[in-house]
């Protein structure tokens, strides 16, 4: 019984468990600052970052795949955020700033809720929760596309487009995907 208590705090817990609180503590604090160093370049009116280079050049940009490419993260929670951010570029092809700052977002949500003292098991749970409604929401709000209506696709071409170094030439290049993909789709 006694040895049974030498491994405990003076709150009861094990040793153990404060250590494995301190490491998923931070952890979840290097994946929210990689999310805060790119936070303020995202949208219409993001910030510009100067980031130096080990071999002195300089490089000013607000382009969220960029400053992540650039930084030399060695935590590897902060590495794991880098390696989704360039996941969602070859996925998607945009979107990077977008899903770091969410997951960093959630992550300060977690770390909230553990402070409080919830179960991250309990916490997972929540979370498939939120996701399966926020996919019952997204089937709801869904509407079908007819491909042969050709201005809809236009307008979601264009839209795909806007935030892209090309947005200024949305107007031409839209049409031209659309019809690109639709000569596709007739030659199969």
């Amino acid at each position: 019984m006694q040895m049974a208590l030498q491994n405990r705090d003076k709150t009861g817990l094990k040793k153990e468990d404060e250590k494995e609180k301190d490491v998923r503590s931070a952890n979840i604090e290097a994946a929210i600052a990689v999310a805060n160093i790119i936070k303020t370049s995202l949208g219409p009116r993001g910030l510009d970052k100067l980031i130096v280079r080990p071999k002195g050049d300089v490089l000013i940009t607000n382009d969220g795949a960029t400053i992540l490419k650039e930084l030399e993260a060695t935590h590897p929670c902060a590495k794991m955020m880098v390696e989704m951010s360039k996941a969602q570029d070859v996925e998607a092809g945009d979107g990077t700033t977008s899903a770091v700052v969410v997951a960093g977002s959630l992550l300060h949500a977690v770390q909230t809720l553990l402070n409080k003292g919830i179960h991250t098991s309990t916490i997972v749970d929540a979370f498939i929760l939120a996701k399966n409604k926020c996919l019952e929401i997204l089937q709801g709000l869904s509407e079908k596309v007819d491909l042969s209506n050709t201005d809809t696709l236009v307008e979601a071409a264009q839209t795909s487009l806007s935030s892209k170094v090309v947005s200024q030439s949305s107007k031409l290049l839209a049409p031209l995907a659309v019809q690109a993909v639709k000569t596709l789709l007739a030659d199969d």
